[in-house]
């Protein structure tokens, strides 16, 4: 039996949540590294990653919105929008500009009319609104493209916002693109994490299905994959549950009540698909939830509360990890029906103070009417943001604006499709009839059904020569696959025993096969530890979806403790690995311990990270194990530090 690690004290607390979020802002900078953005070339930012600039995404939309670089004056968009019908020239300029915001938003953009791109207000009437309204819809069939009103400003109707003094119409529009195949379709991934009995897999039934639930479980019957998981109510695995949306933003769902349609029937029908990782709350299956939030790369993070139990036990442990890996956080709050007025009062300041604490940094957004869902979910790109919803899964309260908040929910991340093909392998099937196939999410490039690519490392480090039978997404055929999007590929001449959790796919080359290292270096930042962590140390270490425990082989210093952040070198027990600098990781020994980030791959044992160990400083680590700690060593020479009942 293990001790419970004794409890932090407070100043010991606060130097944690600050060590926290100043690594959460390290890590952001050298994702730059990693997943170079397709704005500006590699080279660029590699020279900015090593500079490190502090860089404000919410200061560049707006010094975009105000055209200051653009030396030509551009046409208003107050006159596009109001042109004559019959002006052809004014249809096709307002069509460039539509086609440019799509773009951005990879097929889909929120579009205000009432405001220029610089904020300045375009004074519209009710009959100028009607006519510009018109216009934008008009353009936008031209791209393949619906309109959806979002939301109104002194126009009147079910959608109209609080109104304005000065009395001008305005509005926000999304336009959405209808895919020219599936493989274009518009992919946005969120983990969903929370404490047990939550609610998590409740919510996702009702959202996914458009079904109420009775309050004992219906609603999550579908989502489980394991008897056991039925017979207990509790999700043991990691689930996939997908949402789609069409080009008007209506929630795909069966014209039929009780039926639930399939994935391929949601994914030829939706012109944007939500992907739901339904992760594992209970602290058993911490490894599992562990594997789920670093191997699907989510776009964003839900984080369930139950009403009335708050913030407790191991959602403050998966809001950790959300935070380190920089992944957007909203939160809601379940089991409103049932829980008392003050004890829902008392859930809320909870979550509210530790999201602006020194390590969430959030600044909460609660949201209760259409109004406030539209603003916040427009300004999402700002990761400062956090926005709270309060729902219940049997009387459907407020479900509506979580839906309408996951519609306009914008893309977010990092991918490159104009890198090298890199594909990450989360999970192994053998499918009768096809062979083996392996899914995951494509890091970065293109790949084509037919293409030859190899697949490793094994236990010796080395790649196999195979080549892509065919490609699935949502279980449905596509020809391709580009970066950011999570594929199924059939492999030729491979069988199920020869693959794993945490391979790699990489586009087959002529030159040198690619390098696998056993051992590299990384920053990391230590979370909670009872005692001192030094050489020797053991523990599973997590990078993307390679699970394997590591040794630490060298520090930066003689011994390190909660709060601390250090270089680090770790080596692979048990097989060489495919790393890459920047890539996250996250190691623990039973709950989470530390977090961090590869700085740099291979170690030269000639050039120890920490030159000199001062004789003084290494007694005090060796005194700083705990009385009841005993510091053996198993067969490799590695520490195995056992804490004793």
């Amino acid at each position: 039996m293990t001790s419970k690690p004794s409890k932090q004290l407070p100043h010991e607390r606060r130097k944690g949540e600050a060590a926290l979020s100043d690594f959460a802002e390290y890590v952001e900078k050298q994702q730059a590294l990693r997943y170079p953005s397709r704005k500006a070339p590699a080279a660029t930012a590699t020279k900015t990653a090593q500079v490190e600039i502090e860089h404000h995404e919410e200061l560049d939309d707006i010094l975009d919105s105000l055209d200051l670089s653009d030396p030509t004056p551009r046409v208003r968009l107050r006159e596009l929008l109001l042109s004559q019908s019959g002006d052809g020239d004014a249809l096709q300029k307002l069509v460039d500009v539509v086609k440019e915001r799509l773009l951005e938003g990879h097929g889909e953009a929120v579009f205000d009319i009432g405001f220029e791109n610089n904020g300045e207000s375009m004074k519209l009437t009710r009959d100028e609104w009607d006519v510009a309204s018109r216009r934008l819809a008009e353009a936008a069939k031209k791209l393949r493209a619906d309109t959806q009103l979002l939301l109104t400003k002194n126009v009147g109707g079910e959608l109209d916002g609080t109104p304005t003094k000065d009395g001008d119409c305005s509005g926000k529009f999304m336009i959405r693109q209808a895919p020219a195949t599936v493989e274009d379709v518009i992919e946005t991934r969120i983990a969903v994490v929370g404490n047990v009995d939550a609610g998590k897999s409740s919510m996702l039934g009702v959202l996914v299905k458009g079904d109420l639930d009775d309050g004992r479980g219906k609603a999550r019957v579908n989502l489980f994959r394991h008897k056991h998981e039925i017979e207990t109510g509790r999700t043991s695995s990691v689930g996939m549950e997908i949402m789609g949306f069409d080009t008007t933003g209506q929630v795909v769902v069966s014209d039929t009540p009780g039926r639930k349609l399939s994935w391929e029937e949601i994914g030829k029908r939706s012109a944007k698909v939500i992907t739901f990782t339904d992760l594992a709350g209970h602290e058993r299956y911490l490894r599992t939830t562990v594997f789920g939030l670093l191997s699907s790369s989510p776009n964003y993070c839900l984080l369930m509360v139950a009403a009335n139990n708050g913030l407790i036990g191991m959602s403050k442990e998966h809001l950790g990890i959300a935070l380190a890996l920089n992944v957007p956080v909203m939160v809601v709050i379940t089991k409103i029906d049932i829980c008392p007025p003050q004890i829902l009062e008392q859930t809320i300041t909870q979550i509210t103070r530790i999201l602006k604490s020194p390590g969430a940094r959030k600044i909460p957004i609660f949201i209760k009417n259409h109004e406030e869902c539209i603003n916040t979910a427009t300004q999402f790109v700002s990761q400062r943001i956090c926005p709270i919803f309060q729902v219940s899964n049997v009387t459907g309260e407020n479900l509506d604006l979580v839906r309408s908040f996951l519609n306009i929910l914008p893309h977010h991340g990092r991918y490159d499709a104009d890198a090298p093909f890199e594909f990450h392998v989360n999970d192994t099937f053998s499918v009768p009839h096809v062979g083996t196939v392996v899914s995951g999410i494509v890091k970065s490039g293109v790949i084509h059904a037919g293409d030859d690519v190899q697949i490793g490392p094994d236990s010796l480090g080395r790649f196999t020569q195979t080549s892509i039978r065919s490609i699935e997404r949502k279980r449905i055929g596509v020809p391709a696959a580009s970066a950011g999007q999570s594929a199924s590929f059939a492999l030729r001449r491979i069988r199920r025993k020869d693959v794993r959790k945490g391979m790699v796919v990489l586009s087959k080359s002529d030159a040198a096969p690619p390098k696998v290292y056993r051992e590299f270096v990384a920053e990391v930042l230590i979370l909670s530890h009872a005692t001192t962590i030094k050489t020797k140390y053991q523990a599973m270490l997590h990078v993307g979806p390679v699970s394997q425990t590591c040794a630490i082989i060298d520090v930066d210093r003689p011994f390190i403790r909660t709060g601390d952040r250090a270089t680090v070198a770790f080596r692979f027990i048990q097989r060489p690995e495919y790393l890459a600098p920047g890539d996250r990781l996250l190691f623990r020994e039973g709950r989470t311990k530390g977090l961090g980030i590869v700085k740099s791959v291979g170690y030269d044992p000639s050039k120890p990270l920490m030159p000199k160990q001062p004789e003084s400083a290494a007694n005090d680590g060796e005194r700083a194990l705990e009385p009841g700690a005993q510091a053996g060593k198993d067969d490799n020479g590695f520490s195995d530090t056992k804490v004793e009942a």
